[in-house]
């Protein structure tokens, strides 16, 4: 099967999906941390609004990216720099566990090319090879 006869693919691949799911849910933890009761939480913040407003940055990065992928290398530029201010504003990132799914996810959203080609498995690439040897055998 030629890249010209795949099907197409599906709204997953089509954007960069695993890092803005990573990023909301970095997001999504820290603000979780954030409700968490006075003997859990270690930082409480520089002020009380930063340690809301950069896990929400986080998380709308994250969805925007998912639902806007064209825009993403802005996305995941803020995306890193909300993630690693809540060192300072937001219980050491969420407990570190949020900060380093933002940052993370952030990474995997710069890095993500749109126009590649769909990857084929090591199986499919023997397949194709033995179908081709015994083409030219024949």
């Amino acid at each position: 099967m030629s890249t010209a006869d795949a099907p197409p693919q599906g709204w997953v691949a089509r954007r960069p999906f695993w890092g803005g799911l990573l990023l909301t849910l970095g997001g999504a933890e820290i603000l979780l941390t954030e409700k968490a009761s006075l003997k859990v939480i270690m930082h409480i913040g520089m002020q009380g609004l930063a340690g809301y407003l950069l896990p929400t940055v986080m998380v709308l990065c994250g969805l925007l990216t998912l639902f806007s992928p064209g825009q993403r290398l802005f996305y995941s530029i803020i995306g890193v720099l909300a993630s690693l201010g809540t060192w300072l504003t937001s219980n050491l990132g969420g407990f570190f566990l949020g900060l380093a799914l933002g940052a993370i996810g952030s990474c995997m959203i710069f890095g993500w090319l749109p126009d590649q080609e769909p990857r084929v498995s090591r199986r499919q690439r023997k397949k194709e090879a033995r179908a081709s040897a015994e083409a030219v055998q024949a």
